[in-house]
């Protein structure tokens, strides 16, 4: 397994990010607790979460606000450190400390990926921006994602939303949306 489609994800959500405005930051997002501000925090503070995880074995909240200063160069600085980490040699064995349990860095590896491409999808949404993000992630992404039920539920309190049906039309990236539990 590779960093390529954390890569990839990391280069789909930043050219969402790059067109989010000041003026948009209050708007409301698909993922109904948090605005673009707040979604704009958690694609930032994610991924180096996950850094401190693999560097100690458990990660910290991150509490700061990288929506009110540059959102991207601070998400590029994020980036750059978040594939140094799962390029280091022995990453994907290494067993990190999630809030639902122990998982080697493999498996978050994935769960970044899929992360990253979903959020920025929620960001487009939100911002008015197209949808269709790197189709043959997507596409690999719905191959790979399995979400167990016991993860889903009422946003706020699981952390996926039921499973929502996608159109016939819909785009490979609105399809994950939608498996996630975003409503299209």
């Amino acid at each position: 397994m590779s960093t390529e489609n954390l890569a990839r994800a990391f280069a789909s959500t930043r050219s969402v990010l790059t067109n989010v405005g000041p003026d948009q930051l209050d708007q409301p997002t698909p993922c109904q607790l948090w605005t673009v501000h707040q979604l704009i925090n958690h694609v930032v503070g994610a991924p180096r979460f996950g850094v401190l995880a693999l560097e100690t074995g458990e990660g910290h909240q991150d509490d700061t606000d990288y929506a009110a200063g540059d959102f991207v160069a601070a998400f590029d600085e994020t980036c750059k450190a978040a594939l140094s980490a799962f390029e280091a040699p022995g990453a994907l064995e290494t067993m990190v400390s999630l809030p639902f349990g122990q998982i080697p860095g493999a498996l978050l590896l994935s769960i970044m990926t899929t992360d990253q491409l979903t959020h920025g999808w929620d960001l487009a949404r939100a911002t008015g921006q197209s949808t269709e993000l790197d189709p043959a992630l997507a596409e690999e992404l719905l191959a790979e994602v399995n979400i167990p039920d016991e993860f889903r539920g009422e946003e706020g309190k699981a952390a996926f939303g039921p499973k929502q049906e996608a159109p016939p039309d819909a785009t490979a990236a609105d399809r994950l949306a939608a498996y996630t539990g975003r409503r299209l």
